[in-house]
């Protein structure tokens, strides 16, 4: 894990009252890279609204305008133009540290029947990648590393349908795989055969996309899923909000007390986010959806609890936020391969944490972690590590509202997926000084 820079240091505001605010959060950055992804191997034109502007879709519009993809932001509405065959990227394409990216991108580039090299930033290179990498070796594939940066040599013809791989460390191997298959000439059954299950709802928003552009695709039992070949349809779609980006608002309520509304909050969706009324419900934080969004009030002292985060892990630095000012003991589960993130997430929350003070211990699938309560007593601010680390930051600005002079060492990389998070947070807290 490497700190965040310097140059990014940021005050978190602190809370002296209770909130009272509406957010309206950016477009989801799940949904934003599957639409992406699908309108390049549509059969026309597909537009898309309330796409999310951040460094991760960046790359992926970079990543596909190197297989002639067209995207033309210059409107509200964006506009993807797929090219008559996909072109071999002449130059290494570069992923970040975007995992949709970095495991989307080798599937596409295995239909181009060329060599493709694809790189990211430092911090990716530790990032898991071989089980898509072997799904597609056994589809025919040559690739030369396990881990970015790679060279993927693809086939004249794709083999296949049938792959099996373990996609215990992150449901994105199998997504990948299966976004890509309807233009596999055979498509693609994927088994998953680890002992543990990958988080079930990316893979249903996956699923639910193909189907939306008349691609055959289901789940043919517990640990398979198949997609036949066929045309992907051009389509117009509108993202829905990012709800795991949302959550840290939410869990602001729950920290600050008083009245949060997430606009446009959807009633039935696929994004894992949602799980987050779960969480809600177990630590006593009241919410109702209405005409407005997802409306938060909060008042009650936070109640410890054992959560199981294991179909939305994304939430767990939030979750872990909330539990240090919750009463009592909170155990957190199903997460351990959040340890293959952005960074060791466990660890760093752990760190990060027991820095200021707090009681928290790494366990085989999670943590656990003794309250403070509201009044987060006994806790101390400071620097605050991000470890590049959208989601740290989320956990420190968290921190910041309830404990004196938090600073967190790196705010610039919450533009991974919410460049305007500064913003909006300071619009929450509001001038309190």
């Amino acid at each position: 894990m490497s700190p965040g820079s310097a140059a990014g240091a940021w005050p978190a505001p602190r809370s002296h009252r209770s909130l009272d605010a509406s957010v309206r959060v950016p477009g989801s950055k799940s949904e934003t890279n599957r639409a992406l992804l699908l309108a390049a191997l549509a059969n026309g034109p597909s537009r898309l609204r309330g796409a999310l502007v951040s460094r991760d879709s960046d790359l992926m519009r970079a990543a596909l305008a190197q297989f002639g993809v067209e995207v033309d932001t210059s409107e509200e509405t964006w506009t993807i133009t797929p090219p008559a065959t996909l072109t071999v990227p002449k130059q290494p394409i570069d992923c970040g540290l975007a995992g949709t990216v970095m495991r989307f991108i080798p599937p596409l580039a295995a239909l181009t029947g060329g060599t493709v090299v694809v790189t990211g930033d430092e911090e990716a290179f530790a990032r898991p990648m071989a089980p898509v990498l072997q799904g597609l070796r056994q589809l025919g594939c040559e690739i030369d590393s396990d881990h970015l940066p790679l060279t993927l040599t693809a086939p004249d013809e794709l083999g296949g349908p049938r792959v099996e791989i373990d996609s215990s460390a992150s449901s994105q191997f199998i997504s990948a795989l299966l976004l890509c298959a309807p233009r596999f000439p055979h498509g693609i059954e994927v088994v998953h055969t680890g002992e543990q299950m990958p988080s079930i709802p990316p893979i249903e928003m996956s699923v639910e996309m193909l189907r939306e552009r008349g691609v055959e695709a289901s789940r043919s039992g517990e640990r398979r899923w198949q997609v036949l070949p066929g045309p992907v349809q051009a389509r117009d779609s509108v993202v829905e909000p990012d709800l795991t980006g949302a959550s840290v608002f939410v869990a602001a309520a729950a920290l600050a007390g008083g009245e949060v509304t997430i606009a446009d909050w959807p009633s039935e969706t696929t994004q894992s986010g949602a799980l987050l009324l779960g969480v809600l419900d177990q630590m006593g934080v009241e919410h109702e959806l209405s005409s407005d969004g997802l409306v938060v009030r909060a008042g009650a002292p936070l109640r410890a609890a054992t959560i199981d985060l294991r179909n939305a892990a994304d939430l767990t630095p939030v979750v872990a936020a909330m539990a240090v000012f919750a009463e009592g003991t909170t155990t957190i589960t199903g997460v351990a391969h959040i340890r293959g993130h952005e960074t060791d997430r466990l660890a760093a929350l752990a760190t990060e944490f027991s820095r200021m003070g707090v009681d928290i211990t790494e366990t085989d699938d999670g943590l656990r972690i003794e309250g403070c309560g509201p009044d987060g007593t006994g806790l101390t601010g400071g620097e605050f590590r991000t470890y590049a680390d959208h989601r740290m930051a989320h956990a420190g600005a968290l921190a910041g509202l309830v404990v004196d002079d938090v600073v967190l060492d790196d705010v610039t990389c919450t533009s991974k997926t919410m460049p305007t998070f500064p913003t909006l947070w300071r619009d929450l807290v509001g001038d309190q000084a």
